[in-house]
């Protein structure tokens, strides 16, 4: 974020989510949690598969050769967007807008099109994401479970790249996996949307931020993770630890100045969480 501009939208999104709760302005969202304990890809993958670890949960992504694995930001952004509408309407069949401009509002992308606007991003990313399998297993020394899941049974996408105001004959919508469906209105972690969309540049800081929000929604003592363990998790991009660690701190303290509450202590080999407000307030 060396854009001074960006910089400036960055601040006036913080102040604003400081100033107000999101359940007081309507910016409660929710995360899958099986995407938040490991991640998706933070860039471009060559291969059709791609794994991260978290200790004993290991997150597998297959997806066609011809299609290839979804990555970056928008797919973190569309799968906030399907939990969230999963929770709030108990349905797997969602509609997404009447127009591609609508729903891009929604996710916080800009209209624009070309080669690298976020209306090729969104298309191609979407049916990265459609298309894939996603493997979530736990094994350890007495137990190995495994669950696979597809995001989607079906999409239909009636946008109109060209025309992205306009709206179509029939309405956008997607029938999620009975699966995925029960394992994110059973399992959501509740997120401020606002702090997505202020982060959406970023998906190693968005990663870092629901990740924050779920473990302090249970955290009861502080405790220690090694860099090693982080970069299964979270930075299967970097080879070497030491640069895992110099782009996962720069990253966490951008977090930090939306999510002021969050505690940690950053040492050469540790990093120590420390029992925090959840940045969304659970419900008494």
């Amino acid at each position: 974020m060396k854009d001074p501009q960006r910089i400036e939208d960055f601040i006036t999104e913080a102040l604003a989510i400081e100033a107000q709760e999101a359940r007081e302005a309507g910016a409660i969202g929710y995360m899958a949690r099986a995407l938040v304990q490991a991640t998706l890809p933070h860039r471009r993958t060559s291969g059709n598969e791609f794994s991260r670890q978290n200790g004993t949960f290991t997150l597998s992504i297959l997806a066609p050769s011809k299609v290839g694995l979804p990555y970056g930001s928008i797919p973190r952004l569309l799968i906030a967007w399907l939990t969230t509408e999963a929770v709030k309407t108990k349905s797997r069949d969602l509609v997404l807008g009447d127009s591609l401009s609508s729903f891009m509002e929604q996710l916080g992308l800009t209209v624009c099109g070309g080669a690298r606007g976020d209306i090729t991003r969104l298309r191609n990313q979407t049916s990265k994401l459609f298309s894939s399998t996603i493997s979530c297993s736990y094994t350890d020394d007495r137990l190995t479970s495994l669950d696979n899941l597809v995001i989607a049974d079906s999409a239909r996408l009636w946008w109109h790249p060209q025309a992205p105001d306009q709206v179509g004959l029939f309405a956008s919508s997607v029938t999620l996996s009975e699966r995925f469906f029960r394992e994110i209105i059973e399992h959501p972690v509740p997120v401020d949307l606002r702090a997505l969309k202020a982060l959406k540049r970023s998906p190693m800081a968005l990663d870092i931020y629901c990740w924050l929000t779920y473990r302090n929604s249970y955290l009861t003592k502080p405790t220690r993770i090694p860099w090693g363990a982080l970069q299964l998790q979270f930075g299967a991009d970097y080879k070497v630890t030491r640069q895992f660690k110099a782009a996962f701190v720069d990253h966490l303290k951008i977090v930090q100045r939306l999510y002021r509450d969050v505690r940690f202590d950053i040492s050469e080999k540790i990093l120590t969480l420390v029992p925090s407000t959840t940045h969304v307030r659970k419900l008494k």
